[in-house]
């Protein structure tokens, strides 16, 4: 027996999806340790290993694979656990890290205050030396002051070092010279160098990526070693892969050369997941929602693909790298609700986390969270929850909202649970809004791809409020990230800067490029063992003059017939759409700003879970009744309780009503019918009204 793995590590549970080489598939949610995640893992290791029948020993070495999905340096950026670090950068230019790009972001706000830079000023420190625009040396690199400032970081203690010089994506002798240098003073420092990291222009976006990969960077290091070493204890010799924010998978010493691109890890492999199930039904485009325990993620797929984005964000902190356009937001099962000072009720971003939880957990939260809501509402078996492993407290969630919520608003216990339960899925709409509506697209042309142990006892009511006709619950829909790192090939995105107009004199220098990074990915997919390898190549492309460019995907057959007309085609339509109107008809020239290449090395995806099939009476799924609250009535009502491991191919039933799995629960709202598919999957559909 072969066994895959797919670990997904959350604030709240770490997710397991174990594949065998019979096809079999199991999945499992354990609480996670945030002090040291990697004892969630090997819990969750040891209980999969319990479910084979298995010796921990004897599973971990009949395992070829893991895939893992982590949020360590996610966590150190948001709590600023991260690495003392320093930086070197060109004279002058110090202070760029904290003056951003001089934009104010919230624009009528008199009273918003800058993000908290990762690195304060005094360690922020100028080297002599300049580099002009085209790569041109106008004042030598100051070697010995580059030793002194190297020495001055030594002795204030810094355990990274990031080193980010003006227009070293033109020319990267000085930055190379100074990290050689700088690895000599300081041999044990985590060093991160922007014509290493992200060479282009913009120097905001470089030096900020530079700096989020040096701050994270030791942070990365030392889980991933402690990981391994305990992997290897327990008689693991398989591969190990890293999600990245990109969507791909890589190897633990190519994501720790490049730790800034593992900052959206855990969620990443979900988009991949909501379109193989999304495919199932002739479906290219969806929106995968993710409520899990701590927070609540939102993504677009369109044509099979997910979308990516340069210009991503980790609390207020640039991270130009490409990552998957996934908007997060503080609202899980453990969001905590609160009156603020007008009197209004709030849920999150606060959250209970695994420890201690919500107040139903009986672990010594006091403050009512989202679970403790959904509980006093009828929608969570209390005996049952986690598989009956983690028993809920209804007179703990009672009084805690009670005290807390009811209260203070004069409202009774019902109210105040109903309360908290439409104010996060309207936090939640919201959030699914920043990656639709404000990109000038219509989330009513989507289908709603579910996933999170807690996404599906809301979703339907998140789709009413956004008036998506159809939503799809997969039958893995709890732990939907770690089964699509199983799904998710061996990738590396690679760039370079290229300023010039867009036309026939620039496309020999264009296909340098494409050539010299297609062959670094190919040697790197090499390296990591990929038997099929492809490239795609991306343009960075704007308006002569204009500031914001649009990534259009070029054909290689356009770039080797130089058919310019083709990407300038598609440039317009992209831009049409971000913006409301294109300069085709005038003929405005489009500038290049930049040329990517993503080097892709496919590898061997799991089998999408099948279940029997049969009629559409669902009554022998049926194992009793609850009072539940019904929103569209707005009053409690008796609502049939399915088993869902009981449901098969074919059946079908109408809202309300409740759908209970070891590993999460649906709630079929009043307005919708819902369908089995051959996957286990339910399809939700909105009834027609009226």
């Amino acid at each position: 027996m072969s066994y895959r793995i797919g670990i997904d590590v959350g604030g709240t549970f770490t997710d397991l999806f174990l594949e065998t080489d019979g096809g079999g598939a199991k999945t499992l949610k354990v609480l996670s340790t945030p002090a040291d995640p990697s004892e969630g893992v090997l819990e969750g290791l040891q209980r999969m290993a319990e479910s084979q029948g298995r010796s921990l020993e004897e599973f971990a070495r009949d395992t070829s694979l893991i895939v893992h999905g982590t949020t360590v340096t996610t966590n150190a950026v948001l709590t600023r656990g991260g690495a003392t670090t320093g930086l070197l950068t060109t004279e002058g230019v110090r202070d760029a890290l904290e003056m951003r790009r001089g934009i104010r972001e919230e624009q009528y706000d008199n009273r918003a205050e800058n993000v908290v830079p990762l690195v304060p000023r005094w360690l922020r420190l100028p080297v002599r030396g300049r580099l002009g625009p085209l790569g041109e040396e106008s004042t030598p690199l100051d070697a010995d002051g580059v030793r002194e400032t190297a020495a001055k970081l030594r002795e204030t203690g810094v355990d990274a070092v990031a080193i980010c010089f003006l227009h070293s994506y033109a020319n990267a002798e000085h930055e190379q010279a100074a990290a050689a240098i700088v690895r000599e003073e300081i041999p044990d420092a985590f060093l991160s160098v922007s014509s290493n990291v992200l060479p282009t222009v913009r120097f905001y976006e470089r030096v900020s990526t530079t700096v989020l990969g040096a701050y994270v960077g030791t942070v990365l290091r030392d889980y991933l070693d402690n990981l391994i070493d305990k992997l290897a204890g327990v008689g693991f010799q398989g591969v190990f892969l890293i999600m990245q924010s990109n969507g791909g998978v890589a190897l633990p010493e190519v994501t720790s050369a490049q730790p800034a691109g593992t900052l959206l890890s855990g969620p990443a492999a979900g988009p991949r997941a909501a379109a193989a199930f999304a495919a199932e039904h002739r479906q290219e485009d969806c929106i995968l929602i993710d409520m899990g325990g701590t927070s609540f993620d939102a993504s677009l797929v369109r044509g099979g693909v997910a979308a990516l984005s340069t210009e991503g964000q980790i609390d207020r902190l640039r991270n130009a790298l490409p990552m998957l356009e996934i908007t997060t937001i503080g609202a899980g099962g453990g969001s905590i609700g609160r009156i603020d000072e007008g009197g209004l009720l709030r849920m999150g971003p606060q959250s209970a986390g695994a420890s201690p939880g919500p107040a139903c957990y009986g672990r010594g939260g006091q403050h009512p969270a989202c679970t403790d809501a959904d509980l006093v509402l009828g929608y969570l078996e209390p005996s049952f929850f986690a598989g009956g492993k983690l028993p809920l407290d209804v007179e703990r969630a009672r009084t805690a909202i009670g005290e807390r919520i009811a209260a203070p608003l004069g409202i009774d216990l019902q109210e105040a649970a109903a309360g908290m339960y439409r104010v996060i899925n309207a936090n939640m709409a919201n959030g699914v809004r920043e990656i639709t509506v404000k990109r000038g697209l219509d989330p009513r042309e989507f289908v709603m791809v579910v996933a999170g142990g807690a996404g599906p006892l809301h979703a339907c009511m998140i789709a009413s409020e956004l008036e998506i006709p159809t939503l799809l619950v997969p039958s893995t829909a709890s732990i939907l990230c770690a089964m699509g790192m199983l799904l998710c090939d061996l990738q590396h995105d690679f760039v370079r800067s290229c300023v010039v107009e867009l036309d026939d004199t620039a496309t020999d220098r264009v296909r340098g490029l494409v050539d010299e990074m297609s062959a670094e990915g190919e040697r790197q997919l090499q390296q990591e063992g990929a038997s099929e390898v492809a490239h795609q190549v991306l343009l960075d492309l704007r308006y002569l003059k204009q500031y914001h460019e649009v990534t259009v995907e070029v054909p290689a057959r356009a770039l080797e017939r130089a058919d310019l007309g083709g990407v300038a085609s598609a440039f317009h339509a992209d831009y049409n759409r971000l913006y409301g109107y294109d300069l085709a008809e005038q003929g405005a020239p489009l500038e290049l700003i930049n040329v990517r290449v993503r080097s892709i090395g496919r590898t061997e995806k799991p089998a999408l879970p099948r279940v029997e099939t049969g009629g559409e009476d669902v009554s022998a799924a049926v194992k009793s009744h609850r009072r539940a609250y019904v929103p569209e009535r707005g009053e409690f009502a008796e609502v049939p309780v399915l088993d869902g491991h009981q449901l098969v191919a074919g059946n079908r039933f109408a809202g309300p009503a409740l759908v209970e799995r070891i590993d999460t629960t649906v709630f079929v709202s009043d307005g919708y019918d819902a369908e089995v598919d051959g996957h286990g999957s339910i399809l939700l559909r909105r009834r027609e009204t009226g």
